[in-house]
């Protein structure tokens, strides 16, 4: 009940007069406000990383080049092409763990259909490549192992090339021109976005790998092999029992050096959104200086306050209210109003975050916990700042306060 009592001094107390208690509490409110907009940036890019990795495939394992070196120096990774069809063939021939697994032939070529020409990244893969992406067609159908034996001349268009060559209809069952080779249509991939790093996932074209190496690249070396396994639990295993079958096809000793880099998933979602976070605390960091801002001006209006309230003080004290009773009066009334102005910064961070997005097109993440935070951390802006005030008013000597003026 005295708690509840003192809380109805403070508010009283706040509403006289409303203007300065406004703002006063201007500070806490854009400090709020910023910090629930900024992690609110920073948690939907972290969103929109992670949805964007996880559509380059489900427990995906990915096996680069490592380094080369040249006079002793580490030319860095990929530098190194020693990847090659017989790695491929070895994993897929002697791999446990995984459950599919594809080499990836990259020709970049002209491809000349439809309506008019466009430059494209031709991708010689195997049929396990649509289960390691998760990529499904819209239309048509993708290449079977018939035809990647075969060295079939057939591929399966990306969003983007159909767009800009076929945009008229549907171009299963036509022909294209890949290098002057002549490749039938079978499919059309379902659209799939961007990545992390803006590189558009549909601007492409799949061909069974055994035609694009024969055909288009005419190279035995291959820039990365993909593979995946049944469950993310299994990933660990895999890539352990991968590096042991690929130092054996590269008859590399125990004292040497991988001459080829294994990365999963969980670690190119782990680095992508180091950066995030890095960003997330700096920008949260920025807009706290507006709350540190705001926690002054209430010291400020509080010990304003005190001097005005003195002889108010001295009544209080002279008819028996000792001197933590008036802390706890003027540490409340502190608290109080940076608890309005966090919920009144909270509803303005709602607002502004949803804004942005509307504007920018930006996805924004607000959690309870994020707004259980904000709270929170107003509240500790109006004890840390409401205490010397509050001290201050609770060591006035009754007698001098209730002879001033």
């Amino acid at each position: 009940m005295k708690t509840l009592l003192l809380v109805r001094i403070a508010v009283r107390s706040i509403l006289k007069n409303k203007m300065r208690t406004l703002l006063t509490m201007l500070g806490i409110i854009i400090g709020v406000a910023a910090v629930i907009v900024m992690v609110a940036v920073g948690q939907g890019a972290r969103l929109q990383i992670q949805q964007r990795i996880d559509k380059l495939g489900s427990n995906l394992v990915v096996v680069t080049p490592g380094a080369s070196r040249s006079g002793g120096v580490n030319m860095g990774a990929g530098s190194s092409n020693r990847l090659t069809l017989d790695d491929y063939e070895a994993l897929k021939r002697e791999s446990m763990w995984l459950s599919s697994i594809s080499p990836m032939i990259v020709a970049p070529a002209h491809v000349v259909g439809g309506s008019g020409n466009w430059r494209v990244a031709v991708m010689g893969v195997s049929t396990d490549y649509s289960r390691i992406r998760s990529w499904n067609v819209s239309s048509g159908r993708h290449f079977d192992e018939t035809e990647e034996r075969a060295m079939r001349k057939v591929a399966v268009l990306g969003q983007t090339v159909v767009d800009n060559l076929f945009p008229e209809g549907d171009p299963v069952g036509q022909t294209i021109q890949l290098r002057d080779v002549p490749f039938e249509i079978v499919g059309v991939l379902e659209r799939k976005g961007q990545t992390a790093e803006g590189r558009d996932m549909d601007d492409v074209i799949l061909a069974p790998w055994t035609t694009v190496r024969t055909r288009l690249a005419g190279r035995m070396y291959i820039p990365q092999i993909l593979g995946s396994t049944d469950s993310k639990a299994d990933i660990p295993a895999a890539q352990q029992e991968m590096k042991a079958i690929l130092r054996e096809s590269h008859g590399l000793a125990s004292y040497d050096e991988d001459d080829f880099t294994l990365k999963n998933q969980s670690e190119l979602a782990e680095t992508a959104q180091g950066a995030t976070e890095v960003m997330t605390m700096l920008l949260a960091a920025i807009a706290g200086i507006s709350l540190l801002v705001g926690g002054i001006g209430i010291m400020n209006i509080m010990l304003v306050s005190v001097t005005e309230r003195t002889r108010e003080i001295g009544i209080r004290m002279a008819i028996g209210a000792r001197g933590r009773d008036v802390m706890v009066q003027f540490l409340i009334e502190s608290i109080v109003m940076s608890l309005i102005g966090g919920a009144l910064g909270v509803a303005a961070g709602f607002g502004g975050a949803a804004l942005l997005e509307k504007l920018s097109g930006w996805g924004t993440v607000i959690t309870p916990q994020l707004v259980a935070l904000a709270l929170g951390f107003s509240a500790t802006v109006g004890i840390f700042f409401g205490f010397y005030p509050a001290r201050k008013a609770a060591a006035l000597d009754p007698i001098q306060a209730l002879r001033h003026e």
